[in-house]
């Protein structure tokens, strides 16, 4: 029985699902401004990691991801330019042919890190008259109020606002006033738009719809509470996301999907933690990101991040540095190179034991280190090879590290690769490095290249 941590209540539940056998799932997806940073992508490799151990589980799931391309301002409470005009005016393109180019690109990088492809993708520019329903109906049960600059929704209407974020209302209008420059018009300082009008600073909006209130663009949040409800219906089981959406993002989104339908938005809440990039969040805003791509570029592979992920559980911070990608990079090539060293092929029966304690690890809230440490274990204990290699598909299954995969290419490489690896390994050993640098150039010509580690070197197609 899968066990989850819910934000909501603040501890590890039983999951139940609403229907039999069916689990409805919502992710936050990117903003398409621009291209989306391993931190984004290590809360989306959660996503995947959960979807994947309820269909391991005999769940049928259906997984949406929002695709916001308007609304999402550059700062949090309504402050700032719209995200994809921002976007537009850095590249001297459109706002439709940015958010099309980091949608493709955001695609390409999900899948190249074994991230499953959301059943739906919906965008918010396709959903205006859903988000328009939603937000007529909040006016008319007086949770929402028409202001000269946005339509705007009252906190103060909703007593159980700061039930996700543990956040007192009180404190959060005294933040309010202190740092942001609020509209004079709103009743409350923490009151949160749910549509902007084509006036003041955003007169000149690119992107703009009709309304009862005028032209303008929906609201960021807004939009998830629209989208999740017409694909999932209301409640629906679980919804994902990092811990940075749960103020305000996702507790703007309860707070409007609560007082339309008087019942909850989602049964679980599901964050994954901060990646940390020298000690700081990481975010495109402060500078402090890195992308698949340059990952890519330095030669490590994709899936060596999505090991790296999976090394530590996904409600604690992972400090990120090149060292430790460079570490999970050697760790997985190192497990690929022992797996290539069972013979035979996957046989039916699998090792009994250890894939009971597989299931119990990934059905408690996702346990992924444990699960990695138990292949570890897995490999090395004394099984005949084909209960090992059947296991270990079957942990894939959940993993999604290639693992058959990867050792197969291995096996695949020449023997006269091989020998100049192990011929480069005994002159490293006898402190020839010149020849030995040498020997790395040849490989990598070739198109291999030699990592090292304790156990000796590692060759990997590149």
């Amino acid at each position: 029985m899968l066990k989850l941590y819910n934000t909501l209540n603040r501890h590890v539940e039983e999951f139940k699902p609403i229907k039999d056998k069916q689990v409805g799932i919502y992710a936050c997806g990117p903003t398409v401004y621009h291209y989306v940073h391993i931190g984004n992508l290590r809360t989306f490799v959660l996503t995947d990691i959960l979807a994947r151990v309820l269909k391991f589980d005999g769940y049928k799931v259906k997984l949406i991801m929002n695709i916001t391309d308007v609304g999402h301002l550059t700062g949090d409470n309504d402050r700032g330019d719209d995200k994809l005009e921002k976007g537009a005016r850095r590249e001297g393109k459109t706002v439709w042919d940015v958010a099309k180019f980091y949608e493709k690109a955001f695609l390409a990088d999900i899948k190249t890190l074994n991230i499953k492809k959301p059943s739906k993708l919906p965008r918010a520019t396709e959903h205006i008259k859903e988000q328009i329903k939603l937000i007529k109906q909040l006016v008319e049960r007086g949770y929402a109020y028409d202001a000269p600059e946005a339509v705007y929704f009252d906190v103060a209407k909703f007593p159980d606002y700061d039930r996700l974020s543990g956040q007192k209302l009180d404190e959060k209008k005294t933040r309010a006033r202190a740092e942001i420059a609020v509209d004079k018009h709103k009743k409350n300082p923490a009151d949160f738009a749910l549509w902007f009008k084509r006036v003041g600073k955003f007169k000149n909006h690119t992107m703009y719809w009709p309304s009862p209130w005028g032209p303008g663009f929906p609201g960021w949040h807004v939009e998830c509470s629209a989208m999740s409800v017409k694909y999932l219906g209301q409640p629906f089981d679980i919804h994902t996301g990092g811990v940075d959406l749960i103020t305000p993002h996702h507790t703007n989104e309860i707070a409007q999907s609560t007082a339309d339908a008087a019942k909850p938005l989602a049964n679980f809440w599901v964050h994954g933690e901060h990646l940390l990039l020298r000690s700081g969040k990481m975010a495109k805003t402060d500078g402090n990101a890195v992308t698949l791509a340059e990952i890519v570029k330095s030669g490590i592979s994709p899936l060596a991040f999505r090991y790296l992920v999976l090394g530590a559980h996904y409600r604690s911070k992972l400090n990120f540095s090149m060292q430790s990608l460079e570490a999970a990079q050697n760790a997985l090539d190192n497990l690929y190179d022992k797996i290539s060293e069972l013979q035979g092929a996957p046989s039916v029966a699998m090792c009994e034991d250890y894939y009971r304690a597989f299931v119990r690890e990934i059905n408690n809230d996702l346990d992924m280190p444990r699960t990695i440490s138990l292949l570890w274990r897995l490999i090395k204990q004394p099984n005949p090879d084909k209960l090992k290699l059947s296991t270990i598909k079957k942990f894939d299954e959940v993993l999604g590290l290639d693992l058959l995969k990867g050792a197969a290419e291995i096996k695949k490489i020449p023997a006269e690769i091989k020998k100049l690896a192990q011929n480069r390994e005994h002159l490293r050993q006898q402190k020839k490095f010149g020849e030995a640098d040498e020997i790395r150039r040849q490989l990598e010509a070739a198109g291999y290249a030699a990592k090292d580690s304790p156990a000796g070197p590692i060759l990997r197609k590149v």
